[in-house]
């Protein structure tokens, strides 16, 4: 019932392929052309201006976040990243064991909406590292290589970086600049001292660049310094020039005790482009604020049901392919989960519940009972909105 219920609304659809066929299929092509079909896809719904509404100061806001996807204790691919560990059961004397993992720097569309739409995937590879040095791959040098593929994907697009703590470096800000890019990068207290010296030498001189304001139940103190050189590379001859803002802000909470209390937190981030009262607030809170997303989205392909930390395959190729269709499901759940025809139904169920709810669907008989209906609803021009 649920591959005829398939049938009816995909007529192209042949047969349900099985998990060993997909397994050799996918260890023989070319699953890069799976990525780029993801590509192609996103590419459509820019294109349509579906996500207009949400960019900030007209960019897309691209978050990157890199994380372990899994762990082996055997090298079964060239490929993979190594390092030693010793288990708690081992003594010091002992030799730490060789750990083998796959390492993913992932690439989302992070909007303001809270709507997250995967991107791109960039896998660590152990050869991409310096083999001479004996010097594995690593995430700063996977952001450029997934910068690179970006830019040929999106070549005219404008595109707002969101990126942690460990990209405020020289490179990674130049080559933003290169392509063009805009970015807010957060800054860690022991991160860029000189960076940190010019901003604390130069507020005082900049008393206008303050903004108090009420986002939600917080109350946010913004205060930031402008065009601040910093110098990297050999002998500091390479420069760039930063815009630092700062973000103190209060808020009440109720303890375990029925007490309310009073919580503080503070967030710094650089910015490529320079701050005012007009922008501070979407560049920070709607922007920066929003490279959560990314995290919060592989915690769900993690653990809520896709699957990401599942090996699949020992097959570096099929392992990649069954990452990318997993990717591209997800896009396709979360298009779902945002579109205004089917947001109400996700909000009176749940998106587990909906899930379960299509599977259902799909698998009984319900569907069976008008086909010409369906089948004149498939052939309908379909409009696709958000909310």
């Amino acid at each position: 019932m649920f591959e005829q219920n398939l049938r009816l609304l995909f007529p192209e659809l042949e047969s349900l392929p099985h998990a060993d066929t997909l397994f050799r299929l996918l260890s023989k092509i070319d699953v890069d052309q799976i990525a780029q079909a993801h590509i192609d896809l996103v590419d459509k719904l820019i294109r349509n201006k579906k996500f207009i509404p949400y960019r900030i100061n007209n960019c897309y806001p691209v978050a990157i976040d890199g994380t372990q996807k899994l762990a082996f204790s055997t090298l079964w691919s060239e490929e993979l990243q190594q390092r030693k560990i010793r288990s708690k059961t081992q003594s010091e004397e002992e030799e730490p064991k060789h750990q083998y993992y796959v390492y993913i720097l992932e690439a989302n569309l992070c909007f303001q909406n809270g709507m997250v739409i995967p991107l791109m995937s960039e896998f660590l590879d152990y050869q991409q590292g310096d083999t001479e040095r004996n010097k594995q791959d690593c995430e700063t040098k996977a952001f450029h290589r997934l910068a690179e593929r970006i830019k040929t994907a999106f070549p005219r697009l404008p595109i707002m970086l969101l990126l942690d703590g460990l990209y405020p470096t020289g490179p990674v800000m130049a080559r933003c600049n290169e392509y063009n890019w805009q970015f807010m990068i957060v800054l860690k207290d022991d991160s860029l001292p000189t960076v940190w010296e010019e901003y604390n030498g130069l507020l005082d001189l900049q008393s206008d660049n303050r903004k108090l304001q009420n986002w939600g139940d917080r109350k946010q103190h913004f205060c930031w310094v402008n065009h601040i050189r910093y110098e990297y590379g050999p002998n500091g001859k390479k420069h760039l020039t930063l815009h630092v803002v700062v973000c103190e802000e209060q808020w009440q909470e109720v303890n375990d005790k029925a007490e309310t209390i009073t919580k503080e937190s503070r967030h710094v981030w650089i910015s490529s482009r320079p701050l005012n009262r007009n922008n501070v607030h979407g560049r920070c809170n709607l922007a920066a604020r929003h490279r959560w997303g990314i995290e919060s989205c592989i915690l769900v392909e993690k653990h809520q049901g896709y699957a990401y930390e599942h090996v699949f395959a020992k097959d570096w190729n099929a392992m990649r392919g069954y990452h990318y269709l997993m990717r591209i499901a997800h896009l396709l759940n979360t298009l779902a989960r945002y579109a205004s025809v089917l947001a109400p139904i996700f909000k009176q169920k749940g998106v587990q519940a909906f899930i379960r709810f299509v599977r259902s669907t799909y698998s009984g008989p319900w569907l069976d009972h008008d086909v010409a209906d369906i089948e004149q609803r498939m052939r309908k021009p379909f409009r696709l909105s958000f909310i």
